[in-house]
């Protein structure tokens, strides 16, 4: 399977900056967002389609999956992080997937410097990565209120029962 077009399986600086770069000179407001995206749900793609109202390009950073077992466990993820770029890139509302090695996703906020930056409404302003960042040059945190009862740890558990 070829991979898209839209996915950086890994980035340089140089690579976002030009990517940023040249959707700025077509005025377009860039949002971002991070995430797992372990195993893609609904609480996921409602979560992206909301986000992606926010500007004209929505750019996802994907954890790899060396970062995900730091802060999740050894027995996530459960799929592949490149799996996981391309189901997110075949999604509509995602115009680019970037992976990044980092715990958090500080540094490539800090190349991509979105328009909007977004977190699901389970996180305080004060706890989301980059928004300090983001509102020092007017730039704008917005928090998504997610769908309930969906999540892939509620999934996992589910599966675990059967």
């Amino acid at each position: 399977m070829k991979i898209p077009d839209n996915i950086y399986m890994t980035f340089t600086n140089n690579s976002i900056e030009m990517l940023v770069r040249g959707l700025r000179r077509r005025g377009k407001k860039i949002v971002f967002t991070n995430g797992v995206f372990d195993i893609l749900h609904y609480g996921h793609v409602d979560y992206l389609t909301k986000a992606r109202t926010l500007g004209d390009v929505l750019i996802v950073g994907v954890n790899k999956d060396s970062s995900v077992k730091k802060f999740k466990s050894d027995l996530r993820p459960i799929q592949e992080g490149k799996d996981r770029a391309r189901i997110l890139a075949s999604l509509r509302p995602v115009d680019y997937v970037v992976m990044f090695e980092e715990e958090t996703p500080e540094r490539l906020i800090e190349l991509v410097k979105p328009d909007v930056l977004v977190k699901g409404a389970d996180y305080k302003v004060s706890e989301i990565v980059g928004a300090e960042f983001v509102k020092s040059y007017g730039g704008q945190v917005r928090r998504i209120t997610l769908a309930k009862g969906r999540s892939t740890t509620d999934i996992i558990e589910k599966i675990k029962k059967l």
